[in-house]
């Protein structure tokens, strides 16, 4: 006969799991002697080795009784199930893992790879990297709001990045963070970017050019977001409203107020008086 203490060097086990067993009422008690000692035949042993087997294996405790019960054809069945239920599990750990890997990139904290990898593309362009900053703090809420429109909003995306002109205008606004609001570099390019996004959605239709369609009080928040990081852009915005469009996240064209015209005279003047300087 056999000691607790005997048994789990026997089973492989500690005397802890064993008294959990108990516990969970797999492994049956047997009686005390005389001195109050549990002794425990082979029996027990070969019991204990399959319960260990099968805890061993990831079959859920609540389950090995169950098993150890079954008939032949029982537990085939049983163990199919268990092997469907761990490669569900392993697929999500594998999941995780991809996430975690993401994470330290940096971007892929909360973002898809979609826009981490447009990101990525926007500095291999030579894009100033706060503006990345910008764009990466503006598709986070997009793509918490509607994850299902990221695939759709990317292709667009990654099809406008490849316009030399568009770059370039972000290449331009990269070089006026450092300066002035009434700077000619950032009339200059309000100018530019006015007269392509209306040849561009004269082309390609407005929708275009607002690809992402949000709803106004969101596209205001993350304009307020885009603007405190980035303060030109608060201007670019104000100076691109003169020539027929406006918002940020949220491209619209608008019409021409009266005497923008003369606004945009204005404007240039004082460009060309700042230049001969």
């Amino acid at each position: 006969m056999l000691t607790i203490g005997e048994l789990a060097s026997y089973a492989g086990v500690t005397v802890r799991a064993v008294r959990h067993y108990h516990a969970k009422g797999l492994l049956p008690e047997p009686e005390r002697d005389h001195s109050g000692y549990r002794r425990y035949d082979g029996g027990a042993v070969v019991e204990l080795i399959k319960i260990r087997t099968l805890a061993e294996a990831g079959v859920p405790l609540g389950r090995v009784r169950e098993l150890l019960q079954a008939d032949e054809e029982e537990f085939a069945a049983a163990i199919a199930d268990i092997d469907k239920r761990l490669r569900a599990e392993i697929r999500q750990r594998q999941r995780h893992r991809e996430r975690i890997a993401r994470l330290a990139s940096g971007d892929g904290l909360a973002l898809p790879p979609e826009v981490v990898e447009y990101l990525d593309r926007l500095r291999a362009l030579g894009v100033d990297e706060r503006i990345v900053q910008v764009e990466r703090d503006g598709w986070i809420p997009l793509a918490a709001l509607s994850p299902e429109r990221i695939a759709q909003w990317m292709a667009r995306k990654r099809e406008q990045i490849t316009d030399p002109r568009l770059v370039g205008f972000y290449r331009v606004l990269g070089q006026a963070l450092d300066r002035t609001d009434d700077d000619p570099l950032l009339v200059e390019l309000a100018d530019e970017l006015a007269s392509y996004l209306t040849q561009m959605a004269d082309e390609q239709g407005e929708d275009y050019v607002d690809d992402t369609g949000v709803e106004p009080p969101f596209a205001s928040l993350m304009d307020a977001l885009a603007f405190e990081a980035v303060p030109p852009a608060g201007q670019l915005v104000e100076l691109l409203k003169k020539r027929g469009w406006s918002g940020w996240t949220r491209l619209e064209r608008v019409d021409r107020v009266r005497g923008a015209a003369g606004t945009r005279q204005r404007d240039t003047a004082v460009r060309h008086s700042r230049c001969e300087r």
